[in-house]
């Protein structure tokens, strides 16, 4: 070859090497570069985020019954079906409880998030079929009624409480019963004469002051009820595969009650008005109210808001008071002492209408509690044995139903739950709700 062409050709090959390398660096240095960007020095690439389901069991008690109203106790896993949202479930663990006698089916799988270090696993749990919780909210039950609040809660102990039945008593006011969950049916004879009515009377009611958001008083009683039940029934979410029923015995609530007789009802040196017996005749606009407190005018001060939202907010802490029932599944077995209610006192000037709409909202409230973690209200009703029979077969037969929810999206609080049976003619009842808690709140650093 001669010179010159030598000469061009390893020009050439240099050149070609020479773009090769320039071309491999450009790639490895926009490669570094990519990873600098997307990472910090010296730590490996972010991976995929996994999403993960939850791991907390929910579960829900189911009663099956035949057409001639007996339960069904020949059931497997194979026959139910567990909708969340219309999406099903599978199912993790399966209970039936027969005649107070428990057997497992199927255990639920412990699936353990990971990450999170759990102490070692707890002793089997006594192996009750039954756990009741007795409820004696005295701080809604008149001081004259306590011997028939005390008889109520005998036949409550004699029907629903037999020899190997878990179960507690709370009080919500002065009573202070407090006796831990146990089968020493002994100490139910103690809580009964224990017992004290310390509720509002008709003419505390009228009387008592109002407050921001309605009568202060009211507020503040019916608050400490709601507060203490709430209080039991999260410590009830630690008991799992069994049916817990809360008798709760009381007369219910009604954040505003007799707002006529309230607004009317006092006079500048606290002495009763004639407003009070004009709206019991409905003689409102006949009657001269300039005597009375100026409070009562209508046009001097501000507006009286308050009690405009005391049933709302009564309505909210319902809600709240049934989604941690529905949480710990527990089902409310409300039961109104009062019995079947004819009339107000011939002792309270109290119109008729007014009565009505007051025993009307205390009731649906003890029935609204029932309906939402789908137990049952025995109210304005004087047989209370036909009840109480009732509620010892509804916590005596049972299923109950886990399974680990599917939807990981923390956002969707609360969920429809529906049970399929693949049976004809069989009735099934089971809560129809359930609601996660909210998360803590917290406090924004400064």
């Amino acid at each position: 070859m001669k010179e010159g062409a030598l000469s061009r050709a390893v020009t050439t090959v240099v050149l070609a090497l020479g773009f090769v390398a320039v071309t491999g660096l450009q790639t490895n240095l926009i490669s570094q570069a990519k990873k600098q960007s997307t990472t910090p020095q010296g730590q490996p690439p972010p991976t995929q985020p996994t999403f993960r389901s939850g791991v907390t069991l929910i579960t829900t008690d189911v009663i099956v019954r035949d057409e001639n109203g007996q339960f069904v106790a020949t059931l497997a896993e194979e026959n139910f079906q567990v909708l969340e949202d219309d999406v099903l479930q599978e199912i993790a663990s399966l209970t039936l409880v027969h005649g107070g006698r428990v057997y497992n089916e199927l255990e639920p799988e412990r699936r353990v998030q990971e990450g999170i270090v759990l102490p070692s696993s707890r002793p089997t749990s006594d192996t009750a079929g039954r756990v009741f919780i007795i409820f004696v909210d005295d701080l809604h039950m008149e001081p004259l009624s306590t011997p028939r609040v005390r008889k109520i809660f005998r036949q409550i102990s004699d029907t629903l409480i037999h020899e190997g039945d878990l179960f507690g008593v709370v009080s919500t006011g002065p009573s202070a019963i407090a006796i831990d969950m146990t089968y020493d049916r002994s100490l139910l004879k103690i809580a009964e004469d224990k017992i004290m009515g310390n509720g509002m009377s008709y003419q505390d009611i009228i009387t008592q002051m109002d407050g921001s958001r309605g009568p202060a008083e009211t507020l503040f009683l019916a608050h400490s009820a709601f507060r203490t039940a709430h209080e039991v029934v999260r410590n009830l979410e630690f008991v799992e595969n069994r049916r817990k029923a809360f008798i709760y015995l009381s007369t219910g609530y009604d954040f505003n009650p007799y707002p006529g007789n309230r607004l009317y009802g006092r006079s500048r040196m606290g002495n009763r008005s004639r407003g009070i017996d004009a709206e019991a005749v409905g003689d409102l606009l006949g009657e001269d109210f300039s005597n009375l407190a100026p409070a009562a005018d209508p046009f001097s001060g501000g507006p009286r808001l308050g009690a405009q939202f005391a049933n709302a907010d009564m309505q909210i802490e319902l809600s709240e008071l049934a989604k941690a029932a529905n949480r710990s599944n527990v089902s409310f077995y409300a039961v109104d002492p009062r019995g079947l209610m004819a009339g107000p006192d011939i002792s309270n000037n109290v119109h008729w209408d007014a009565w009505n709409r007051h025993i009307t909202q205390t009731q649906d409230t003890l029935r609204a509690l029932a309906q939402l973690t789908g137990g049952l209200a025995v109210v304005n009703m004087n047989d209370f044995e036909s009840g109480l029979k009732q509620i010892d077969a509804e916590t005596s037969d049972y299923y109950v139903l886990g399974y680990y929810t599917s939807n990981p999206d923390p956002t969707i609080r609360t969920r429809k739950i529906e049970v399929v049976v693949d049976q004809d003619d069989v009735s099934i009842q089971h809560r129809t709700r359930y609601s996660f808690p909210l998360p803590p709140a917290t406090v924004a650093e400064r």
